[in-house]
């Protein structure tokens, strides 16, 4: 909790400009950096961008990641919540949006809107993005000077509050998807079987649990199985943690927690 609430203060000491050189968050893009040197795949690289976006960056809520198949498709082969994968479906069926946008080949290397309710750009984007209650985003291009079979992508970074993701949280997600770039570069090409792979064995340990999670509720609050996942995705959003994280700590400590 100690380390939980230095993260909060330096985080929000960033967000205002303050001088963090010392505390988690320059701590945080120093050990990024060890990781990406040790990283040997790129879904261990992607893994650890975005998990340090949604620590680092100011207003990141959630964030995923853009990759193009040499076919031009596109694909969210890791992010941080269920969610973004709806949200970047919802631009690759349009074949428009920030995602999309800054993957571009002439891309100016970032895409921003910081209030999607008044945004005219993607209006079905918008639209799905203000109703799951985003409504802020940040796209910048990774892998930029990319050679075919692999094609440019792009760091995603949804946000809750309307101006949260400004020229700060920019520059601060620029620098990540430098450092990711550099590091996907000295990794193996991207292989989109090998990313559909693990984020599919992802996805099925995430269903296991949550399944777990729901069981536990229904068996002890008596909810249906809809209620029980609206309880567990709400209070995953009130605490600001993944869906998955909150229902594996309920199926594994359930006898020492006293579910509200």
């Amino acid at each position: 909790m100690a380390d939980e609430r230095l993260w909060r203060r330096d985080k929000a000491e960033f967000g205002a400009g303050g001088d963090a050189s010392a505390g988690p968050l320059s701590e945080q893009f120093v050990e990024l950096t060890r990781l990406l040197l040790a990283a040997s795949t790129p879904a261990q690289v992607l893994e650890q961008v975005i998990d340090a976006a949604y620590r680092v960056v100011p207003g990141a809520d959630l964030v995923s990641v853009t990759l193009r198949s040499p076919d031009g498709t596109f694909h969210t082969p890791v992010s941080t919540g269920e969610v973004a994968l709806e949200l970047d479906e919802v631009q690759y069926r349009a074949g428009n949006g920030p995602c999309v946008d800054a993957a571009d080949k002439g891309s100016p290397g970032y895409i921003r809107s910081e209030d999607l309710t008044a945004e005219k750009r993607w209006p079905d984007f918008s639209e799905a993005a203000v109703r799951r209650g985003y409504t802020a985003i940040l796209s910048t291009v990774l892998v930029p000077d990319a050679k075919p079979p692999r094609l440019p992508g792009a760091l995603n970074i949804y946000s809750r509050r309307p101006g949260a993701l400004d020229s700060l949280a920019q520059d601060t997600a620029l620098l990540l998807a430098t450092h990711g770039s550099l590091a996907l570069a000295g990794t193996a090409a991207v292989s989109r079987a090998e990313l559909e792979a693990g984020h599919l064995r992802r996805a099925v340990e995430s269903r296991d649990v949550i399944g777990q999670a729901k069981g536990i509720l229904m068996q002890r609050r008596g909810l249906t199985a809809d209620e029980a996942f609206d309880l567990l995705r709400r209070t995953s959003q009130d605490l600001n943690v993944k869906l998955a994280e909150l229902a594996r700590t309920l199926a594994t400590r359930h006898t020492e927690l006293d579910v509200p």
